[in-house]
C-alpha cells in the first residue's frame, strides 16, 4: 500500500461532471489498495472571474481581504469533490489550507509556506478517509487566510507529499507529461517518460508553463518524486527525478519557446563601479524580476546595459529606469515589447562541444537575429525579434534531432 498526493487543476475540475470523474479515479486508485491525498485548485476560470469581481467593488482590493476571497474558489472545489466521492462510497473529507496544517508569511497574495503540520489530514488518512485540500491556501502566523498565489496548489501538493513522506506526488492537469516543446507550436514534439530535475528546472524558468518552478524547486529540495500526468486520459505521463547514472544523457533535452518578456535598455551608462548594483537594486525593491542582463563592452568609459523582464512589470521599470537615469548620468532609456526568447536545455550540452555553434548556424541558415545571449551550465537562451519565435523553435527542435519518430 502506497500513499500518493494527487494534485488536480482547475481544468480537470472545471465543471460537474469533471469532478465526477476525479472522483472516480481517485475511487479507482482507493480499490487498487493506494492511500490517496488530493489536493485541488479552483474550478475553471474562478480564480479569474474572482479577481474580476473584486476590481468590479473596489479600486484598492486590499491584500487580507483579497486572499480570503481567492481561497473561497479552492475550498469550494475540495467540498465538491469530496461529495463525489461520498456518492461512491469512498469516506472523504475536505480541509482548508489552515485546517491541513500550512502555516505561512504574511505576504498577502503571494505568501510563501514557513512550516507544514498536517495532523488532522494524516488521522484522516488513517482512519481510512480521503483528505481533500484546497490549494494554494494556508494561515499567517497573525491567522490570517492567506494565497500563495498562482499555481500554488502544485507548492501545496509537493509540500503535502513532503511533510507525509508520500512516495510520488501526481500533478493531474490537461496535458499528459512534458513534452520536448510545445506541441501546439511543434507538432513533432514528443512527451518524455523521464527528465531530471535540474532539466524541467531550467525549462520552468525558460518558460515552461507546467509544472511550475516553485513546485519542481521545492521537490528537489525535499526529495518529493513527481509525476506529471493529464487528468484527462489517465495515462503515465512524465517522472521526474534527480540524476540517475542509468539515464541516457541526451544532448538537449527540450526546446522552449517564451514570448511573456520584454527588453528594456539603459544607454549611455558610466562604466564605473556601483551604477548596475544602484539600478538592480532599485528593480529589486520594486519586486521586479529581471532575467537577462547583458552589458556592452566599455567605449570611452561609457556602456549600455540591456535586460529582459516580464511584460507585467514594464511600466513601472521604465518609470524607474527614466527617473535614475539622470542621476547615474546615463544618457537614455528604450524598451521593446516585441521580443522573444528561445532555450534549449540539456544535461548533455555540458560534455558535448559545439552546442552554441550548432545553435547560431542553425538560427542564421533560418535568418534569425540573435539580440542577446545567455547560458548555464545546461541552458542556451538567445533572445530573438517576436515574429522569429515559432520559426526558430522548430527549427532548433529539429536541429537537434528531437522531432518525433
Amino acid at each position: 500500500m502506497a500513499l500518493v498526493v494527487q494534485k488536480f487543476g482547475g481544468t480537470s475540475v472545471a465543471d460537474p461532471d469533471r469532478v465526477r470523474e476525479v472522483a472516480d479515479h481517485v475511487a479507482r486508485c482507493r480499490r487498487r489498495g493506494d492511500e490517496v491525498v488530493v489536493v485541488v485548485s479552483a474550478m475553471g476560470k474562478e480564480t479569474d472571474e474572482l479577481l474580476h469581481l473584486a476590481g468590479l467593488v473596489s479600486r484598492t482590493r486590499p491584500g487580507r481581504e483579497l486572499d480570503m476571497l481567492i481561497t473561497a474558489g479552492e475550498r469550494k472545489a475540495a467540498a465538491l469533490l469530496c461529495m463525489a466521492l461520498h456518492d461512491l462510497g469512498v469516506p472523504a473529507d475536505s480541509f482548508t489550507g489552515s485546517q491541513a496544517g500550512f502555516i505561512t508569511d504574511a505576504n498577502h497574495t503571494n505568501a510563501k509556506i514557513l512550516e507544514v503540520r498536517p495532523d488532522r489530514v494524516r488521522v484522516a488518512v488513517e482512519e481510512g478517509r480521503v483528505p481533500v485540500v484546497g490549494g494554494s491556501q494556508g494561515v499567517s502566523p497573525e491567522r490570517d487566510v492567506t494565497f500563495l498565489g498562482r499555481n500554488g496548489s502544485d507548492v501545496t501538493a509537493v509540500a503535502l507529499a513532503s511533510a507525509l513522506a508520500a512516495e510520488v506526488c501526481e500533478l493531474y492537469t490537461d496535458v499528459p507529461g512534458v513534452f520536448t516543446a510545445d506541441p501546439r507550436i511543434v507538432p513533432s514534439a514528443r512527451r518524455m517518460s523521464r527528465i531530471r530535475f535540474d532539466e524541467l528546472l531550467e525549462m520552468c524558468a525558460s518558460g515552461c508553463p507546467k509544472p511550475t518552478m516553485r513546485a519542481v524547486e521545492f521537490a528537489r529540495t525535499h526529495r518529493v518524486a513527481l509525476h506529471v500526468r493529464s487528468s484527462f486520459t489517465w495515462e503515465p505521463g512524465t517522472w521526474v527525478s534527480e540524476e540517475d547514472p542509468t539515464m541516457e544523457q541526451a544532448i538537449i533535452t527540450g526546446v522552449v519557446g517564451d514570448a511573456s518578456e520584454a527588453k528594456v535598455t539603459i544607454s549611455g551608462v558610466p562604466d564605473q563601479p556601483g551604477i548596475a548594483a544602484q539600478l538592480f537594486r532599485r528593480l529589486a525593491d520594486l519586486g521586479v524580476n529581471v532575467d537577462m542582463i547583458v552589458q556592452n563592452v566599455s567605449d570611452h568609459g561609457i556602456t549600455d546595459i540591456s535586460f529582459t523582464l516580464p511584460h507585467d512589470d514594464l511600466d513601472r521599470t521604465m518609470a524607474a529606469a527614466t527617473d535614475m537615469a539622470g542621476g547615474i548620468g546615463a544618457t537614455g532609456v528604450s524598451s521593446d515589447h516585441d521580443i522573444g526568447r528561445v532555450s534549449l536545455v540539456g544535461a548533455g550540452m555540458k560534455s558535448n562541444p559545439g552546442v552554441a555553434a550548432t545553435v547560431f548556424e542553425t538560427l542564421a541558415a533560418h535568418d534569425v537575429n540573435i539580440e542577446m545571449i545567455s547560458t548555464s551550465a545546461i541552458r542556451i537562451s538567445c533572445v530573438i525579434a517576436e515574429r522569429d519565435l515559432e520559426r526558430a523553435t522548430v527549427a532548433l527542435h529539429t536541429a537537434f534531432g528531437l522531432d518525433d519518430g
